[in-house]
């Protein structure tokens, strides 16, 4: 009964004969087939084997597989699939040496002879104390075709129900092959071996999780069947406790590294967004909860990012007269650092000196609500506009509640200016010190980013289609009872300040002006109205006209 791995030799070949003579009985047997016919078994001439017992193969190859005559294509082979297996496999090869003749000259002479190709020792079947950096280094660069060192690595082995030796590399620098796609198809993460024989390096998926391709590795099973497929794998218990098994090592891999500030930095540089992406896809795992501890932030009133360990830290310290229960991780998201730090929502709470995350990538905002929670308390957006209340609670006086009842007609007019198409209500705000107004979410809804960024991946389903009000929520509109702007629009309510105020506080706030157009024609307008007669321009009533038209 032969395998698979036998019977794919017909693949090449159009008869296999096997010839063999075992110690016992002393007889030379052959079988022969051509995969067709069935097959022939009969006595061998004693000397087609060398020696008392053995078994020789030959394969009687097709016309266009004679490639596998060559010895260089039988060696590629031999060293990809077969390199680390445990017994030496020679193979006959041409070589040429240089003697000198009878008349002292030196000529090229040619010996086939037999050459080992494995002389390799699988790594990972070393003990780890017996093994140094530096060949850890050179495995790493030579099994993965790799140009640096690796960041970190981690050799280790199970065995139980389930046994398995393997090997897992940090890169130092981001593969070339996931620098145009972070999770290219042609990506070749982890070698699968079965018994030291290689199955295969496209089984990365199956062996980790996407967020992890840019790790490199293998796996040695003692346990899975050498004619493994994808299918076998997916339906494979044994697969599942492997890859269990390859992310807790990883994670530990990457929380050695954070140790390091310097290698951290750079190694978060480079695969940060692979964290990100496994937070959002390791849902209700505790694999999520360990990652959080991992990713990083810009944060205001600092330069660098910082995790949420010392975010946390940090706002209990600058925050110890408020109780905990008060207290939140707040984010507010921009296009870029300075759009999101100089978001008006954040006025109050730099005032009272409370730190903020920065969330500079449509990814950052899916992360922190797939995280919800961190060190027991929420993570809410501080653009939402009933955030604040608990964190300052409403200690107005009756003065300052008449006072805010005295904004009630103008509210009243600025809704009814603006429309339910573009707001749904106006507020007096807890949040702004030195903006007129801004625009803020309700408590389901989402930022002018996430907004974006739903809008793009609608457009891109439909065919780059984008419905501007796709997964818009109508803002509020907060205002600034003490701002100069809101007090002048208070006593002289004007439609085209109403109009002018809702743009620049939608601006500020992160939001796209939908009628650019319009928006111009106000700004040229208070241009205009703001031009004295007898300013430095000194313009005749000609040019005021023309001024006027443009």
């Amino acid at each position: 009964q032969f395998g698979v791995g036998f019977y794919s030799g017909f693949l090449v070949a159009d008869t296999m004969t096997v010839i063999t003579r075992t110690k016992e009985d002393g007889g030379t047997y052959f079988w022969k087939s051509d995969a067709k016919s069935g097959f022939e078994v009969g006595q061998a001439d004693e000397n087609e084997i060398d020696g008392s017992s053995g078994t020789k193969i030959i394969l009687n190859l097709k016309e266009e597989c004679e490639e596998y005559l060559e010895d260089y294509k039988l060696s590629t082979l031999l060293k990809k699939y077969s390199e680390f297996i445990d017994f030496p496999i020679e193979l006959l090869q041409k070589t040429t040496e240089y003697e000198m003749n009878e008349k002292n000259e030196t000529v090229p002479v040619s010996k086939n002879e037999y050459n080992i190709v494995n002389s390799m020792k699988p790594l990972w079947l070393r003990n780890p104390k017996e093994c140094n950096a530096s060949e850890y280094a050179q495995f790493y660069r030579s099994a993965f075709r790799a140009f640096d060192d690796p960041l970190r690595y981690s050799h280790f082995a199970l065995e139980g129900q389930v046994q398995f030796r393997a090997l897992l590399f940090v890169p130092s620098i981001l593969p070339f092959e996931l620098s145009r796609n972070m999770f290219d198809e042609n990506n070749r993460a982890m070698k699968l071996y079965v018994k030291r024989v290689f199955i295969n390096d496209k089984f990365t998926e199956e062996l980790l999780p996407r967020w992890l391709s840019f790790l490199r590795g293998l796996v040695d099973s003692e346990d899975l069947p050498l004619n493994v497929g994808r299918e076998i794998l997916q339906k494979s218990k044994m697969l599942s406790i492997i890859k269990k098994r390859l992310v807790r090592k990883s994670l530990d891999l990457f929380f050695e590294i954070q140790k390091n500030q310097t290698e951290y930095d750079s190694f978060y540089q480079n695969f940060g967004k692979y964290l990100k992406v496994g937070i959002v896809e390791e849902q209700g795992d505790n694999t999520q909860k360990e990652l959080a501890k991992l990713i990083k932030f810009y944060v205001t009133e600092q330069t660098e990012t910082i995790t949420l360990t010392d975010y946390v830290e940090s706002i209990k310290s600058s925050q110890a007269n408020k109780n905990i229960s008060q207290l939140k991780i707040l984010y507010v998201s921009g296009e870029g650092r300075k759009a999101a730090e100089a978001s008006p929502v954040l006025e109050r709470l730099k005032k009272e000196n409370y730190q903020v995350l920065l969330l500079t990538e449509p990814l950052d905002e899916l992360v922190v609500q797939a995280i919800g929670s961190f060190d027991g308390l929420e993570i809410a957006d501080a653009s939402r506009d009933d955030v604040l209340d608990n964190l300052f609670p409403d200690t107005a006086t009756d003065d300052e509640e008449d006072e805010d009842e005295s904004f009630d007609d103008l509210k009243s007019f600025i809704t009814n200016t603006l429309g339910n198409d573009k707001i749904s209500t106006v507020k007096i705000s807890k949040r702004l010190t030195d903006s007129p107004a801004a625009l803020v979410q309700g408590a389901y809804g989402m930022s002018p980013m996430m907004q974006k960024y739903m809008q793009a991946n609608a457009a891109a389903i439909n065919g780059g289609t984008m419905d501007p009000t796709y997964g818009v929520a109508k803002p509020t509109m907060e205002i600034n009872p003490k701002h100069p702007i809101i007090l002048k629009l208070k006593k002289h309510p004007d439609t085209e300040t109403a109009y002018l105020l809702f743009d620049l506080a939608s601006l500020t706030s992160g939001y796209d002006i939908q009628d650019t157009a319009a928006f111009a024609k106000r700004v040229n307008y208070l241009l205009i109205s703001s031009t004295s007669p007898n300013d430095s321009l000194n313009k005749t009533d000609d040019e005021a006209k023309d001024v006027e038209v443009l």
